[in-house]
């Protein structure tokens, strides 16, 4: 049985403000998030973190939807990751402190949270992480439990308020279908309408409309869609794996096991509203086997097959390389994401990103950068800036220690000239009041001079008189 999910949300405002702003010239749309997030279970929180003086009409919009609202004063420094650490600590807090809460979004593009998505997971929380393929980290795409990129449910959304326009008249009210008593086909009431006003005669008939073309269904969204081959990778490798554990492969249990092996899939991504629309695409496609039906679809791997070879997305950076190298002083400066994408065409035209599985050139910078090819920098008037990255600028080789020349060597000192009565240099000092001994110095001991002997003089000593 599947558990019940109850959500808190985190919102990194400026940085997925900021982060749409660039790659999708709109604004940000928290209700998008939101009833995204219902489907998956309970919100029971939901918190934002900015600098909420410089956002009156955000605000506006977060307060109708109960959204709490952190207020972050920037330091005189201008702390760049003030936010990023009061959101992780309440999230941690609340992890501690609230048992029922047992799944957490991070509505953020930054890496930064990479560390606290880990942590999270590491107390038995469903992590999910809610940002843009273009501007949100690929090595943050795929350390949650599921990505939900921002793209895809504004093509949810467009869809669904599609089918709510179609359902409406031309004043905004629900259609409502009855059976019509003169015979079997259906009439349409409006609500609040009674049988008189329809009984009523008919008017005179309109000059008929041009007729509409018919709309596509991925026509909705001009995102455009990936190849269903680049699918069968994953695919294969999560029917290999519920093989290996004898379990019957099903619909819910396939897409789970997928996403436990790469958290960022959609099948969105490659033009499918659903992922029962995803199995029939590729069934019809003759990539898998699928047998029963209502809901029970048992889907199989496809025996003897020669799958297509596919590319992986590292393939596609030596072309980027190329062209970086011819534009390196241009990029020194930085040039924006529109101006590397032609430089690209026109220098490659046989290399198509599509091909290596990005759906736009954002995402393909962006998985660039996390390989340090080339340095985003999002900006809300030009969108992204690129410059280049670390890989060509490598660090600088340490200078080796100078060697000293020969004449900067100690000179050795000269034996100083004895002076006779003078102390040498080291030699102790006799201490005051101390006997002066003169002699001579035998195996380290002073040795006094012998006497001298007496000599009786040739003449006599005279003696004095004794007085009276």
């Amino acid at each position: 049985m599947e558990k019940h999910l109850k959500i808190a949300v985190f919102i990194d405002f400026d940085n997925i403000e900021i982060g749409v702003k660039s790659t999708l010239q709109r604004e940000f749309d928290v209700s998008v998030v939101l009833e995204a997030l219902k489907e998956r279970g309970e919100i029971v929180t939901k918190i934002a973190y900015a600098n909420w003086g410089r956002m009156e009409n955000s605000t506006r919009q977060l307060s109708e939807y109960a959204v709490q609202m952190v207020q972050r004063d920037p330091s005189p420094r201008g702390d760049k990751n003030g936010a990023d650490i009061n959101l992780a600590l309440d999230a941690l807090e609340m992890a501690f402190t609230h048992d029922h809460i047992n799944a957490f979004t991070i509505v953020s593009g930054d890496s930064d949270f990479i560390a606290l998505v880990n942590k999270l997971k590491q107390y038995d929380k469903t992590v999910f992480v809610v940002g843009g393929k273009a501007f949100t980290s690929t090595i943050l795409q795929k350390n949650c439990h599921e990505f939900i990129s921002y793209e895809s449910m504004l093509d949810d959304s467009r869809s669904s308020r599609s089918h709510r326009d179609s359902n409406r008249d031309s004043g905004g009210r629900d259609r409502q279908e009855r059976p019509n008593n003169t015979g079997g086909e259906r009439s349409v009431q409006l609500p609040g309408e009674s049988r008189q006003s329809q009984q009523r005669e008919p008017r005179e008939p309109r000059e008929p409309r041009e007729p509409r073309e018919p709309r596509e269904q991925g026509q909705q969204s001009r995102r455009p869609a990936l190849d269903l081959h680049q699918a069968m990778p994953l695919v294969e490798r999560a029917l290999q794996v519920l093989e290996r554990r004898e379990v019957r492969p099903q619909l819910g249990l396939l897409k789970s096991t997928m996403l436990q092996l790469d958290s960022s899939f959609s099948e969105r991504a490659y033009g499918a509203g659903s992922f029962t629309d995803f199995i029939e695409r590729l069934r019809k496609n003759d990539l898998i086997l699928v047998t029963g039906g209502e809901g029970r679809y048992m889907i199989s791997r496809k025996r003897g097959g020669t799958p297509e070879k596919t590319v992986r997305p590292e393939e596609a950076l030596p072309f980027l390389r190329d062209v970086l190298e011819n534009h390196r002083l241009e990029l020194e400066d930085g040039v924006t994401a529109t101006d590397l994408q032609q430089w690209v065409a026109e220098e490659s035209p046989s290399f198509d990103w599509k091909a290596y599985g990005f759906q736009e050139f954002s995402e393909f910078l962006n998985f660039s950068q996390d390989k340090t090819v080339v340095r985003i920098v999002p900006d809300e008037t030009q969108g992204l800036l690129v410059y280049l990255g670390a890989e060509f600028h490598p660090p600088a080789v340490p200078e080796p220690e100078p060697v000293p020349l020969p004449d900067e060597t100690e000179e050795e000192e000269e034996p100083q000239p004895i002076v006779p009565g003078q102390p040498m240099a080291g030699e102790e000092r006799p201490k005051k009041g101390a006997r002066k001994t003169s002699g001579r110095e035998v195996d380290g001991n002073v040795v006094a001079p012998p006497r001298r002997a007496r000599t009786k003089s040739a003449t006599p000593r005279k003696r004095r008189a004794p007085s009276v």
